[in-house]
């Protein structure tokens, strides 16, 4: 994995946390990624070539108004206020090469020299058991900060430990061995009806979780529940657990959360009222 830096740019060393979206059902961490970048005025300080990861090029996607600049696969931002870095990828990894780009995404982030990762990715509302939407989008996430998962901060802002992570269990144990050099990528989910139902280790968030931590990085998945459709409900909701968790600044001006550019077309135009 190579970062381009834009020019007379650089990262920068006091940004020492790290949001990355994992790609998952309703792409919710890709656009909370956007709206992040969005609010915090951000700046692209480069982008990231790696070739595990699809290439895919794109109009200016925040604004406010268009300029003609391209968005790219994988690019890094930067918000100077929050002393925050945003890593943005905009299409999937090569089928079958989630390890590899885990594990080069992995190499680079410890190499620029960041102490925490927090990863965010939706989960399918379908693998959901005992439903309790009392108080609205639950959360739920993973950490390293403890061997079991648990983190004490997370447990404060009353979110809940996925449960179906555990560290003993079979997959799961696997992907650490795999992150740590000790077992291949032939070996691990080769059984298609244990795939099924270990449907969370599956996942890339699970992946990116495991090398990060064998990387000796503090990492936390923020996840949430949510079906196929538009998601951009869903991504205020994990925008605004993210912000309580780093206690985020935004700028004074506007509102808390600036929609971005490219989200006026996401889902297309309204449809055409002669057809009620």
């Amino acid at each position: 994995m190579e970062f381009v830096p834009e020019e007379s740019k650089h990262l920068r060393e006091d940004c020492s946390t790290l949001i990355v979206p994992a790609l998952s059902i309703g792409n919710v961490g890709q656009l909370t990624a956007d709206l992040m970048v969005s609010s915090m005025d951000a700046e692209r300080v480069g982008y990231l070539d790696d070739p595990y990861v699809l290439p895919c090029v794109g109009n200016d996607a925040y604004g406010p108004l268009p300029q003609g600049i391209l968005s790219l696969t994988l690019e890094v931002y930067e918000s100077h206020s929050n002393v925050l870095s945003i890593l943005q990828q905009r299409s999937p990894v090569v089928k079958g090469r989630m390890f590899e780009f885990a594990k080069n995404l992995a190499d680079f982030v410890a190499g620029i020299g960041k102490k925490h990762v927090v990863i965010l990715s939706s989960l399918d509302f379908r693998m959901w058991q005992n439903v309790d939407m009392s108080s609205g989008l639950q959360m739920y996430y993973v950490s390293s900060a403890n061997a079991d998962g648990t983190d004490e901060n997370c447990e404060q802002l009353g979110w809940k430990k996925l449960k179906e992570y555990d560290p003993s269990q079979k997959h799961w144990k696997q992907l650490s061995h795999l992150a740590e050099g000790n077992i291949t990528g032939e070996d691990i989910l080769s059984d298609e009806d244990e795939q099924e139902e270990n449907y969370y280790a599956s996942l890339p968030f699970a992946a990116l979780f495991s090398f990060l931590k064998a990387k000796g990085l503090k990492v936390t998945c923020l996840l949430c529940y949510c079906s196929e459709g538009d998601n951009i409900s869903d991504a205020f909701q994990l925008a605004e657990a993210v912000s309580k968790f780093l206690k985020l600044s935004h700028p004074t001006s506007g509102e808390k959360w600036r929609v971005p550019l490219s989200w006026k077309t996401l889902y297309g135009p309204p449809p055409d009222v002669s057809i009620f």
